[in-house]
């Protein structure tokens, strides 16, 4: 079962025992609140430690891939040119990045909405998804860079459809060298 999947199964899990859970009791509540919170503060701090392995750890062999375009544009992708080390470094960032925004939507539902099962269900959601994490598979799992977590990472098609992502085969690469060459020649 993929990723989403799996994301799926579970939300609607945690739904139905949410709904068991007297989120009326006050002290309920407050342990709910605190576990919320302890897996937020697990996920960010893992994504740090992540972050200090990849910076100590230094990698600078070379990436390049052409980044797919946007489903509605028109143009080719653009070549990328990077290192490990900084690829890695901006995916740590955009895992960051999303764990803060799963964060503020959460504190405006439950402070201002008043919601109080999306807390139960995004505590068990961010450990999900930090485990599901490719660089916390990476760098802290110890697994080898291959097959699903070669970089650069390819995004998990829903309901089995095939991944998606940056094209790193050597005709893709050595065409966006060519339209890359052919701008600084104009």
């Amino acid at each position: 079962m993929n990723s989403g999947m799996q994301n799926l199964v579970i939300s609607l899990g945690a739904m139905q025992v949410a709904r068991k859970i007297p989120f009326d009791d006050p002290d309920v509540l407050n342990y709910v609140r605190i576990a919320y919170v302890t897996a937020q503060v697990i996920v960010l701090a893992t994504y740090y430690f992540v972050s200090l392995k990849v910076k100590s750890k230094n990698d600078q062999t070379v990436l390049k891939y052409v980044e797919a375009p946007g489903p509605m544009s028109s143009e080719p992708g653009t070549l990328v040119t990077t290192t490990v080390r900084d690829y890695d470094l901006s995916e740590t960032s955009k895992l960051l990045r999303a764990a803060y925004m799963g964060i503020a939507m959460m504190a405006f539902m439950h402070i201002y909405l008043k919601y109080t099962q999306p807390l139960f269900i995004q505590a068990l959601m961010g450990l999900k998804n930090l485990y599901d994490a490719k660089l916390v598979s990476i760098h802290l799992l110890g697994k080898p860079a291959e097959g699903d977590l070669k970089r650069p990472f390819k995004a998990a098609g829903m309901f089995g459809a095939a991944p998606t992502g940056p094209a790193t085969d050597a005709a893709s690469i050595a065409e966006a060298e060519k339209r890359v060459g052919a701008k600084k020649e104009d």
